[in-house]
């Protein structure tokens, strides 16, 4: 492609360092949950995500749009989540073709107890590496791709009370 805009040494060496620093965040943070609560990431993300629900209860599609997950991937989740107890699925009677995950008070349970060293970790390998100013940037930053990556906003539901994405 001879219109092709590729990328200088900087951008490229800036690329792939992000590349890794994302894989290997997502990796600790996994290590450390299984580790520490025997669950995965994206388990423990799912309780949170009910959490803030209203009545802890989201359709699974919906919970599959906030967790970034393609549906049979949840429902692989979901069947280990509810086998578990952690979670609950059911229909409600009106509307029988939709699927709500509830969070049960185990998973509720399960989730105050993995979540301190959760947020530790989250602080020791993000937070307590940057500056005040660098948190900052990377949340511009951050925003700045969302506005990219999710033009409509369809993704993210829960904002900051100034407007902004928060995410677990």
């Amino acid at each position: 492609m001879a219109d092709t805009r590729w990328l200088d040494e900087g951008e490229q060496r800036t690329w792939r360092t992000f590349l890794a620093a994302v894989r290997l965040l997502e990796g600790e943070l996994d290590r450390q949950l299984r580790r520490d609560s025997g669950m995965p990431h994206a388990y423990y993300q799912a309780l949170a995500m009910l959490s803030e629900a209203p009545g802890g209860e989201l359709t699974m599609t919906e919970l599959a749009r906030l967790l970034r997950s393609s549906p049979s991937r949840l429902s692989h989740a979901a069947t280990r989540l509810e086998e578990e107890g952690l979670i609950r699925r059911f229909k409600r009677p009106a509307d029988r073709r939709t699927t709500i995950a509830a969070l049960t008070p185990r998973g509720l349970e399960a989730l105050r107890a993995a979540a301190p060293g959760h947020v530790h970790e989250v602080r020791r390998v993000l937070f307590d590496t940057l500056t005040d100013e660098q948190v900052r940037q990377l949340r511009a930053i951050s925003e700045s791709m969302l506005g990219a990556l999710d033009p409509r906003g369809e993704r993210f539901r829960y904002d900051d009370p100034d407007g902004t994405v928060r995410q677990d």
